[in-house]
């Protein structure tokens, strides 16, 4: 009888833990609260200069010179979803300002079908290696995350968590007029 009451209490332990390490779930993100970030000028720092492969082919190249949004997604991630379509009418509303997304941990074909579900016209870099690179300056700290880089290449904010048009159309609106 102990043996049985050692091995039930040994499933159940072993039960509640993983031991693949991987996170599949929705909840296995960090959610940011929409809290934005917003740099002074006179204390941004260089945005890396960065490039990656395209969700629907070619290459994208950073060069500063246009306000850019650089918003962090994945299709599973409820915010993302939630904030797809304010984010593409930014883009069409500020023509001026160039949108990128960067997929992160996530399969190509879920992105696609997202890109198609909400009528995403700007790009998307699939390698979200390129994120390391915006580590110890505004790094990306939630799923979704959107940075702002200012025309002369600058880290100018962040939204940790899902956009509001109306906060954005603020937030491009300042650093457009700079």
């Amino acid at each position: 009888m102990r043996s049985v009451c050692v091995f039930l209490v040994a499933l159940l332990v072993t039960g509640c833990s993983s031991t693949s390490g991987l996170q599949t779930s929705e909840q296995s993100f960090i959610s940011g609260n929409g809290i934005v970030t917003l740099i002074d000028k006179s204390d941004r720092d260089l945005a890396p200069i960065f490039a990656g492969p395209l969700l629907d082919g070619g290459n994208f190249n950073f060069a500063p010179g246009k306000v850019t949004v650089l918003n962090v997604w994945a299709s599973w991630c409820s915010p993302c979803r939630a904030e797809a379509p304010s984010l593409e009418e930014l883009s069409i509303k500020y023509p001026e300002v160039q949108f990128v997304g960067v997929l992160t941990r996530d399969n190509l074909v879920a992105a696609r079908a997202f890109v198609k579900r909400f009528s995403i016209t700007y790009p998307t870099i699939i390698d979200d290696a390129i994120l390391a690179e915006f580590s110890g300056l505004l790094s990306v700290n939630a799923i979704p995350t959107t940075l702002v880089i200012d025309r002369s290449g600058r880290l100018a904010a962040r939204i940790s968590g899902e956009i509001t048009f109306s906060s954005m159309t603020e937030l491009l609106d300042r650093i457009t007029s700079e």
